[in-house]
């Protein structure tokens, strides 16, 4: 399995902040936006990624993480030229997968739980079909909302109904077989013009080979799209790492867990950040 980030959003609900930088690189507390989706990725076992961002923006991510070999990975860059909707990036994607399953994330996503890396293991890989993830809200009607069964077989699918069948919203994270890329080129736009990734599930649905893993009250889903939300994402990441001691969205630390780099080079990679409590951290791996 492949991993795309789905990092293109200029972020227009943040301006003024993103007018000189797109949203996946402001900083959440003390690490930029995309450390955390990549390292979702990561913790799925997934070392191989396509970072799809806006125009003109490759350099800057390439210097943020380059080709991704100092962390045992094999990162790319691809561009989405205009807002085409998330399952867009399915097709851009096309050739870096090459027919290959994928793990598709939103690069304003942030999800964390103690177990996390299990859970995402497990969903990858028991999928036949598609998975996504249900989490629970108290009012999910601005959410897409799903309702499954008890052996998390999805039964249907709503965009921001106004009566939910359900409490359990689909958050930014998706798995898929090699078949979406056939799916997402039979797609139609939606009335905003867009490849809506809510018809890809409606479709695997429909096959009866859409399955829903829920999330637990342990995990922490952050959406970091406004103001609002991205000062309460960086107020949640310095809460949780003040109390667990554990780095949130550490990718070098994730990384060395997953046996793609060694205690030594996570070590180097601290020094170069010895000046931060970030690279102290992971000096003391």
């Amino acid at each position: 399995m492949k991993g795309i980030v789905l990092a293109a959003g200029r972020g227009t609900r943040l301006y003024p902040m993103t007018r000189p930088v797109c949203k996946p690189l402001l900083p959440v507390f003390d690490k930029p936006l995309i450390y955390y989706p990549l390292s979702v990725l990561v913790q799925a076992g997934i070392s191989e990624v396509l970072i799809i961002v806006p125009p003109g923006e490759i350099p800057v991510f390439e210097a943020l993480l380059g080709d991704g070999r100092q962390l045992g990975m094999s990162i790319s860059y691809s561009v989405q030229p205009v807002a085409r909707g998330i399952a867009d990036a399915l097709l851009i994607g096309e050739e870096f997968l090459a027919g290959d399953d994928v793990g598709l994330v939103l690069g304003d996503n942030i999800f964390y739980a103690t177990s996390l890396g299990d859970t995402l293991k497990w969903a990858a890989r028991h999928n036949e079909g598609a998975t996504v993830f249900g989490y629970y809200v108290e009012d999910p009607r601005p959410f897409g909302v799903v309702e499954f069964d008890e052996d998390g077989r999805a039964i249907s699918i709503e965009e921001k109904p106004r009566y939910p069948k359900s409490n359990y919203i689909i958050p930014g994270l998706y798995f898929y077989d090699n078949s979406v890329i056939d799916i997402a080129k039979h797609l139609k736009p939606s009335a905003r013009g867009e490849l809506e990734i809510t018809d890809v599930n409606l479709a695997y649905l429909q096959r009866e080979k859409l399955r829903v893993v829920p999330l637990g009250p342990d995990f922490a889903w952050l959406d970091a799209g406004t103001a609002e939300s991205l000062l309460e994402a960086g107020q949640t990441i310095r809460d949780l790492q003040n109390t667990t001691g554990r780095y949130v969205g550490c990718i070098e630390e994730l990384a060395y867990q997953e046996g793609l780099i060694s205690q030594e080079q996570v070590h180097q990679l601290g020094r170069e950040l010895s000046m931060t409590l970030y690279g102290q951290y992971l000096l003391c791996l």
